[in-house]
């Protein structure tokens, strides 16, 4: 198993592809962290959906509140392939900082 150093030094492992989510995710670390922190965020490696932590072997920490972000869904017509609806998806993420390791109690 990695270590959240070496994740977040690692290769992207997040699909993250917008800048006006980035800058929503970006204010609520400020309203939780401060400044300082978030000059760490990075959305492609250390943001990542609950599932996502799990796969790399993390949990969030018991009483942690998910940090609340949106996708931009598309339904397309089969037949044209046109995009006939579009539609935003709240997601949930975890921020690196909310995290430990799964099995270790804090």
């Amino acid at each position: 198993m990695k270590s959240i150093k070496e994740i977040m030094d690692g290769p992207e492992i997040s699909n993250w592809s917008s800048e006006k989510t980035k800058d929503y995710v970006a204010e609520q670390i400020r309203e939780r962290y401060g400044d300082s922190e978030v000059a760490n965020y990075d959305p492609l490696r250390n943001m990542l959906s609950w599932k996502k932590w799990l796969s790399l072997g993390f949990v969030p920490r018991k009483g942690q509140r998910a940090i609340r972000s949106y996708i931009v869904r598309e339904v397309k017509d089969p037949a044209t392939g046109q995009v006939i609806k579009t539609f935003y998806q709240k997601i949930n993420l975890f921020y690196y900082r909310q995290v430990q390791e799964l099995g270790r109690k804090e």
